[in-house]
């Protein structure tokens, strides 16, 4: 059993359906639509907390080094370039921020700026996925006896209690769910 590459799948699965939703509301900006700031600022939100400070943490803190101390480099190799890769959405996740701020003291202007960081946001988190699932997850699972798998998906479970605190996980997913909602309402009118 791959439990805790699973686990990162998992996690994609959701990330995903947040990013289809924040891609509906980037074009509905570049429309000239009028989104409640609110939606931008719960986006961002689930971003920097679930995508970022939950999900990306649990593979630079912990997986990456399990895949290093197996013989996978960090320069030069798929670490190294998932690295790179968060840094730049978490640029990105910046933009997007200031945006909104933005947007919502009324500069509608912003919501072009929020609208296309989200959508680089967008593009570069799906690629970034795809790579994950498809060949660093794959060489994990070469790599990683199922009980060192299991003691990944143990200390992944104290990411979500210890450094996201009790109940978090449920309240970002949560929140991802409502996303969802909000976007599919704003797309129908």
């Amino acid at each position: 059993m791959n439990e805790a590459t699973q686990v990162l799948r998992n996690e994609h699965e959701v990330i995903l359906k947040v990013l289809e939703a924040t891609e509906t509301l980037a074009e509905s900006l570049e429309g000239g639509a009028d989104v409640p700031p609110q939606v931008l600022n719960n986006i961002i939100e689930f971003l920097k907390l679930f995508a970022d400070r939950q999900h990306h943490r649990k593979e630079e803190d912990l997986l990456f080094p399990e895949l290093e101390k197996k013989g996978m480099p960090r320069a030069g190799g798929p670490v190294g370039m998932m690295l790179m890769e968060h840094q730049a959405g978490r640029s990105l996740i910046a933009q997007m921020a200031n945006a909104a701020n933005a947007y919502a003291e009324g500069d509608r202007q912003a919501g072009a700026h929020w609208a296309d960081a989200a959508l680089n946001y967008v593009a570069l988190l799906q690629d970034h996925i795809a790579k994950e699932n498809n060949i660093l997850f794959v060489m994990a699972e070469r790599l990683l006896t199922p009980a060192e798998q299991q003691q990944l998906a143990a200390k992944f479970d104290g990411v979500d209690k210890q450094k996201m605190g009790e109940g978090e996980r449920e309240r970002l997913l949560r929140l991802a769910d409502s996303v969802l909602k909000e976007v599919s309402v704003l797309s129908q009118a």
